[in-house]
């Protein structure tokens, strides 16, 4: 019997906590945080907890498998990897002879440790490699881009040294990072202050000193009257303002009109709280973060909800302050070296991106692509054919909205590949299915962490392959092998980690003690003097050179909400501690914290419709409708119910969760069209929808 403490890194969610395992005979025994990384303690989140349950379910792909009969039909030939990995060169190869390499687009759902999957696309000769940021993080990203020349990843949110903290529609304590829980309940306790600004009391409500209940798509009317306080009262540094931002004047002159009196009437929020608001926050300044938004896919205005978040911190101070939005040190300004980036190994690829990103929309930054404008391409065939979709631990079915129309646009492929961890809508769908390891499983690249205290993390297997699965990289690599694709042919993860560490002066010895090697003994705080913004002057500028070239105003109008058609409802969605959206509904042990999703209803709303709660009722929007249980509650907006996202699959083998609870993405028709072309992102969030008693 051998026991032995293993280090990864979980991926059972995107936020990619350090974990270390306990390991005997090659089995993983218990999970649990890193209790060396910084913020961690040794706290994991039920979805961590779900981890040792997804290698040992049944339930999930056990080995590659090819289809046979129709899409979604559910007729499937079990195939070996080499037969598997063949047929996919085979396909691959025959699209890319027609159409060219550009003809291949890839996704997935990672936030790191996707280098290789760039690398691999790059190789193979295509500009299309996406996320699924446009149903998550766009808006945040291209209004930091818009105001700094970098997008949002170069920032971290110092919450522990915070003197004061403002979510706005961010559930942190429900959504569950472990460091950012951990660091801001930490600062709470030595004194520093939450407001929650939501449709709804959620759980990070619970820990607030103030909640601010707000009319749903109202955000950006208070925001512009944070900033009208703030400036007309001259509640910031005008000298180093002066000397950090670009157009303050114009700032000024445009936020006049929209006046604390103004956003209650648009918001419900009290002229009076809105003022104390910038009170509390100008006195706790530079110690104050207004975070920006973690899923900012909602309204047709989130990009300036989020670009006016970063205008608060910005006239506050908070930008590189200690205890507000610092900025990301690397293992440069460590005095180091960073790992070296495995899309060095092949060429950049200059042609143009399906999606348009960097051409038709140069003013957003060229990093995770437009994954509905890439779905566009492959319905239109414009500017060229898309006729290979290869989804790697994504499931766009799930996460956009109308998956019914998606679905009908995947029939202009010639082949759809999913590569997923467990069932999903569009693995069901798919042409092929290679299946991943979980990551107990699979060792990793290596990844590299900014923040104030620089660090390299290793993600190493801790438990023997239950099922016939590989890991991504090897998968990869075997593709390259097939493809020609020589710099990626590695025969083995230690390969990779090796040139990963080239020139950085670290071994992979030095993580064995505890999973990660930091770069710096102090943290690193980067003095303003020192920050450069990648801005034409220099400068955190409110007027956009590339939104204004684009003739997208870098100053938006508000334009007020007005009354909903009676009987109507918003409907809003987001996540919750225990489930990742589509990718642990059926696991067992986290089915049975949470087997569905419920409806929030304004308790004074259902009594009206004679509601009661648990009841089953039916939830419609146009020709698209379903049945969901509700939770009947006076802490939500009588305008808006609320959903959790992820939940309401019709795949036959997942036993646990089929058809249980309402996939919100089916109450969104036409939804792949409602997008902001200032900032990229879905408004997820401009849908309505009818409650009524089944009868």
């Amino acid at each position: 019997m051998i026991k032995k403490i293993v280090y990864n890194i979980c991926r059972m969610c995107p936020a990619q906590c350090p974990v270390q395992v306990e390991v005997e005979n090659e089995e993983s025994r218990f999970v649990m945080g890193n209790l060396y990384a910084s913020g961690i303690n040794g706290a994991l989140c039920p979805r961590g907890a779900g981890a040792i349950s997804m290698i040992r379910d049944d339930e999930r792909p056990q080995f590659p498998m090819i289809r046979k009969g129709n899409r979604g039909e559910g007729k499937w030939t079990k195939a070996s990897w080499k037969e598997a990995l063949d047929y996919f060169a085979e396909k691959i190869e025959s699209v890319r002879s027609k159409h060219g390499a550009k003809s291949i687009l890839w996704s997935d759902g990672d936030r790191s440790l996707n280098e290789l999957h760039k690398a691999f696309m790059s190789g193979l000769g295509s500009p299309n490699y996406c996320n699924e940021n446009s149903a998550g993080l766009s808006n945040v990203s291209n209004a930091s881009f818009s105001l700094f020349g970098f997008d949002s990843n170069h920032f971290v949110y110092d919450f522990l040294n915070s003197k004061h903290v403002v979510l706005q529609a961010r559930n942190m304590f429900g959504a569950i990072e472990i460091k950012d829980v951990n660091d801001l309940l930490d600062g709470l306790e030595e004194g520093g202050h939450l407001t929650v600004i939501d449709v709804r009391s959620n759980i990070t409500a619970g820990k607030a000193d103030k909640f601010l209940m707000i009319k749903p798509g109202t955000d950006y009317a208070l925001n512009l009257a944070v900033i009208h306080v703030i400036l007309e009262e001259k509640l910031y540094n005008s000298a180093k303002a002066a000397v950090f931002i670009n157009d303050l004047e114009k700032l000024q002159n445009f936020v006049r009109p929209y006046t604390p009196a103004f956003a209650e009437a648009e918001t419900g929020i009290k002229a009076d709280d809105i003022i104390a608001l910038a009170k509390t926050l100008a006195k706790a300044a530079p110690a104050v973060i207004w975070y920006p938004g973690q899923m900012a896919a909602k309204y047709k205005d989130s990009f300036y909800v989020c670009r006016t978040a970063f205008i608060i911190n910005a006239l506050l101070g908070s930008i590189g302050a200690k205890g507000g939005v610092a900025i990301a040190a690397t293992p440069e300004d460590a005095g180091g070296k960073g790992l070296k980036k495995l899309t060095n190994l092949v060429l950049k690829i200059k042609e143009n991106r399906a999606d348009g990103l960097g051409w038709m929309y140069p003013h957003f930054e060229d990093k995770g692509g437009l994954l509905h404008l890439a779905f566009k391409a492959i319905q239109t065939q414009n500017p060229y054919p898309i006729k290979a979709y290869i989804a790697c631990g994504s499931d766009p079915l799930s996460s956009y909205p109308d998956p019914e129309a998606i679905k009908k646009t995947f029939e202009n492929l010639d082949f759809l590949v999913s590569m997923p961890y467990c069932w999903s809508d569009i693995a069901w769908h798919s042409d092929l299915i290679l299946p991943l390891s979980p990551y107990l499983e699979s060792d990793d690249i290596l990844k590299q962490v900014n923040g104030l205290h620089p660090c390299f993390f290793i993600a190493r297997k801790c438990s023997k392959s239950k099922f016939d699965t590989l890991p991504s990289w090897q998968i990869i690599s075997e593709m390259a092998k097939r493809l020609n694709i020589v710099p990626l042919m590695f025969n083995s993860i230690e390969k990779i980690w090796a040139y990963q560490l080239q020139e950085t002066g670290v071994k992979i010895e030095d993580f064995d003690k505890t999973g990660f090697v930091g770069l710096s003994k102090k943290l690193i705080y980067l003095k303003k003097e020192n920050i450069k913004f990648n801005t034409p002057s220099g400068k955190i500028e409110i007027i956009s050179e590339k939104m204004e070239k684009q003739n997208i105003p870098s100053l938006l109008n508000y334009a007020p909400k007005g009354k909903q058609s009676e009987g109507q409802f918003r409907l809003t969605i987001g996540r919750c501690s225990v489930h990742t959206p589509a990718f642990t509904r059926n696991n067992d042990l986290l089915h049975e914290q949470m087997p569905e999703n419920k409806l929030w209803l304004n308790s004074t709303v259902a009594e009206k419709l004679n509601i009661s709660n648990d009841e089953i009722v039916l939830i419609k929007n146009k020709d698209r409708s379903g049945k969901i249980k509700v939770f009947l509650t006076e802490f939500i907006h009588p305008e808006a119910v609320f959903m959790v996202h992820g939940f309401g699959s019709g795949i036959p083998p997942e036993s646990r969760t089929k058809e249980i609870g309402v996939a919100d993405n089916i109450l969104m028709p036409g939804g792949l069209d409602i997008w902001d072309v200032s900032g990229g992102g879905l408004a997820l969030q401009e849908h309505f929808v009818s409650i009524s008693k089944i009868t």
